[in-house]
């Protein structure tokens, strides 16, 4: 989830800085204003005790498995409110341009999906519905990190759902065979490793280097890169710092020496590699340890997770690959309603214990924290408590990082860069300088005030 949906208890840091609200709050205003305020909420219907009132329908959007399961029981639990889950394809797959097209015609869901990467876009697109007088009350029930995640300009557009820490998956049992006497834990030893396994296997990899752009930016914010910032009232950007060409050349210098696959991330092939012990281990976020349940059955028991390498043992410092918000989309009839069922999406027991087991999120209400869904072992993973490792980790996420106003552009850009690595060669560096470009660009054709910024 962000794809990819904790407060003082998770021990995340706080302290997302507001720089969205500099550069986008007066754009949003006018933005939003011009938009039409028809939109979804459907057809009223009879409730089913017999009263007669009509009940608000209210349809949303997402494609994240489990969701139908929650909306099933607040229907179940809430006649006079019933919601329609409708899945798209994943919002970089299409269901976020779905979703607009629908917003600008005027026949938008109430709710959408939307990864908090994709935030900031959907409000410079004036897609968003402000529910800050409906939401209020509940900020105190989520991190505040992932509260400043769905507030822009002081407006409040949705409710968070999850955080998205990182990990290393890994094949117990082929670690063994290949004499890796533990998971790595700095990207030194991930090097040393991978070296290893390909040396007594040309056909064996440690890992798969894929076209994901928000996995790779999950790698960038674990170095302590910036993509996006604020100068006054003007975006910076900037792809190509040190932190950036840091990650950059470890990857390219992998790359190089062929110790990794190149399995287009989340494809068929990358599945059937793992399956066959081509591939031993995949860096990802929390949400990926049940797909790659459901993706490689067979091989269920002899996998664990432990923390993903870091730069330096001695200070840990984790990455983030996604979170998600319920957001309320411009247009919407019935806002209060949308934000009353957002918010018990993500904080009651019953479908956060739904959403933890089946779509495997780390929750970003407090209450979720102690669920006992948390808790529970994972037989595909031996029996491991695997959500034990992200909630270590989570002290050790800077929740600083920013996103830009046009990251559907510039994760298209990023994963056919990253495609290009994989295939023809091209190097990283170059792929991140480009990207930077086009971002700019695009930025400036939505009458952003954007410029680039420290490099090197």
């Amino acid at each position: 989830m962000r794809t990819g949906p904790t407060g003082r208890r998770s021990g995340m840091r706080s302290g997302t800085p507001s720089v969205r609200a500099a550069a986008l709050a007066t754009l949003m205003i006018a933005a939003l204003a011009g938009c039409s305020s028809s939109g979804s909420g459907g057809a009223a219907k009879t409730n089913a005790d017999g009263t007669g009132a009509a009940a608000v329908k209210l349809d949303f959007w997402g494609w994240a498995p489990g969701y139908d399961q929650s909306v099933a029981l607040w229907n179940k639990a809430h006649p006079g409110i019933q919601v329609s889950f409708d899945k798209t394809a994943s919002g970089s797959k299409g269901g976020y341009t779905k979703m607009l097209t629908a917003v600008q015609a005027g026949n938008a869901p109430c709710l959408a999906e939307v990864g908090y990467e994709t935030l900031p876009s959907f409000a410079a697109a004036g897609a968003l519905q402000d529910v800050t007088a409906y939401a209020s009350a509940a900020r105190g029930q989520f991190a505040a990190w992932t509260w400043n995640q769905v507030t822009i300009g002081g407006r409040t557009y949705g409710v968070p759902v999850d955080t998205a820490p990182m990990a290393l998956l890994y094949r117990k049992d082929l670690f063994a065979k290949y004499g890796i006497t533990r998971p790595p834990v700095t990207w030194d030893e991930y090097a040393a490793d991978a070296a290893l396994v390909h040396k007594a296997d040309p056909s064996v990899y440690l890992g798969d280097f894929g076209n994901d752009a928000y996995n790779y930016a999950g790698l960038a914010w674990q170095a302590g890169a910036k993509w996006f910032g604020t100068s006054g009232d003007q975006w910076q950007v900037s792809l190509g710092d040190a932190a950036n060409q840091k990650v950059a050349t470890y990857w390219q210098g992998l790359l190089d020496k062929k110790l990794l696959k190149t399995d287009p991330s989340y494809d068929p092939s990358l599945y059937a590699d793992m399956a066959s012990g081509k591939i031993l281990s995949d860096v990802n976020a929390v949400w990926d340890t049940p797909i790659l349940a459901s993706s490689v059955k067979a091989t269920s028991g002899k996998w664990a997770v432990a923390p993903m390498p870091v730069w330096d043992a001695a200070n840990p410092v984790y990455g983030n690959d996604g979170g998600s918000s319920t957001a309320v989309l411009k247009g919407c009839a019935h806002p209060e309603e949308a934000t009353e069922f957002a918010q018990w999406m993500s904080t009651d027991p019953g479908s956060l214990s739904n959403l933890i087991k089946v779509t495997g999120i780390y929750p970003a209400a407090t209450a979720g924290l102690s669920n006992p869904a948390l808790s529970a072992a994972d037989p595909f993973y031996g029996g491991q408590h695997v959500f034990d490792v992200f909630k270590d980790e989570t002290a050790h996420i800077d929740t600083s990082w920013q996103w830009g106003p046009t990251m559907t552009q510039t994760s298209t850009d990023l994963g056919d860069g990253l495609g290009k690595a994989e295939t023809s060669g091209a190097k990283l560096t170059a792929v991140l300088s480009g990207v930077q470009d086009k971002t700019l660009a695009q930025m400036k054709q939505q009458g952003l005030s954007a410029a680039a910024g420290a490099q090197g």
